[in-house]
C-alpha cells in the first residue's frame, strides 16, 4: 500500500471516529478553547456580560426604589413589574456582547501578542469545516501558540523575529485554511498532483506547527542557556562539584562570571 493510499485510509477512519464523537457529545469538546489566549478573550467577554447585567439590574432596582419613594410605594403590581424587568434584563444583557470572532482581514492587525490570541480564537471557529486530522493539529497548535505568546512577552516589539511570526501566524496559517475552505466539499477527497486537498491541508498544518515550535525554541534559547548556567552553578556549589559526565571539577567562579563565560 502506498503512502498516499495509507494516508487516505487514515483520514477516512478519523472522519468516521469524528462522526461518532459528534453523536456522543463531541460538540461540547469542540466548543472548548484550544489555548489560553482564546480562553482569555472569551473570559474577558464574559466579564463584560456580568458587568452589564449587574449595572442593568442595579439601575432597575434603584429606579423602582426612587419611584416608590415618590409615590409612596409600588404595590403588588409594581413588585411584579420589577420582577419581570429584572428577568428581562438578565435575559437580554447575558447575551450581549457576544464573543466577536476575528474576521480574516483583522487577524494580522495590531500588536503581535494580541494577534496570536486572535488567531487562536479564529482557528477555533474553523474546526467544524476541517477534516479530523487537521482538527487535531489545530487543537495542538493552541498549546504551541500559548507557548509562543509567553515568549513574546519578553521580546521587544522591534525584534527581528516579529516579522516572521506575523507572516507565519497571521498570514500563512489562515490563508492555508481559507484556501482549503474555498474548495467544494465533494472535491476535498479527490486526488490531484498525488494528494487530496485533505492530505495537503494536514501536511501544510504540520509544517506550520513545526515552524511555530522552532521559532518558540529560538526565542526561548536565552532562558534555556541562563537556566543551564544556574544549574551548573548549583551543582558546583551544593552538589559534588563535578560537571556531570566529565570527571573534571568545575572552576571556582561566581554566577555572574559564569554568565559572562556562557
Amino acid at each position: 500500500m502506498s503512502d498516499t493510499t495509507r494516508q487516505s485510509d487514515e483520514i477516512l477512519s478519523a472522519a468516521k471516529q469524528s462522526l461518532a464523537l459528534q453523536r456522543d457529545g463531541g460538540v461540547h469538546r469542540r466548543a472548548s478553547s484550544i489555548g489560553q489566549g482564546s480562553a482569555r478573550l472569551k473570559r474577558d467577554n464574559l466579564m463584560k456580560k456580568v458587568r452589564n447585567v449587574a449595572l442593568a439590574v442595579f439601575a432597575i432596582w434603584i429606579g423602582t426604589g426612587v419611584i416608590g419613594a415618590i409615590i409612596g410605594g409600588i404595590g403588588f403590581w409594581g413588585v411584579m413589574l420589577l420582577a419581570v424587568a429584572t428577568v428581562v434584563a438578565l435575559g437580554v444583557f447575558s447575551q450581549f456582547p457576544k464573543v466577536k470572532v476575528p474576521k480574516r482581514a483583522d487577524i494580522n492587525k495590531g500588536d503581535v501578542r494580541q494577534m496570536v490570541a486572535r488567531t487562536e480564537l479564529w482557528l477555533e471557529h474553523q474546526r467544524s469545516a476541517l477534516p479530523a486530522p487537521a482538527v487535531k493539529l489545530v487543537e495542538d497548535m493552541g498549546v504551541q501558540l500559548d507557548a509562543l505568546g509567553l515568549q513574546l512577552e519578553k521580546v521587544p516589539a522591534d525584534h527581528e523575529a516579529m516579522r516572521e511570526i506575523r507572516q507565519l501566524v497571521g498570514e500563512t496559517l489562515p490563508e492555508m485554511i481559507d484556501s482549503y475552505r474555498a474548495i467544494p466539499t465533494h472535491l476535498r477527497t479527490e486526488q490531484r498532483a498525488g494528494a487530496t486537498p485533505d492530505e495537503q491541508l494536514v501536511a501544510g498544518l504540520g509544517k506550520i506547527s513545526r515552524e511555530i515550535d522552532s521559532v518558540t525554541r529560538q526565542l526561548a534559547q536565552g532562558s534555556l542557556d541562563d537556566l543551564a548556567i544556574k544549574h551548573r552553578y548549583l551543582d558546583y556549589k551544593y552538589g559534588e562539584g563535578m560537571e556531570e559526565g566529565s570527571g573534571v571539577p568545575l572552576p571556582d567562579f561566581s554566577l555572574d562570571q559564569q554568565k559572562t563565560a556562557g
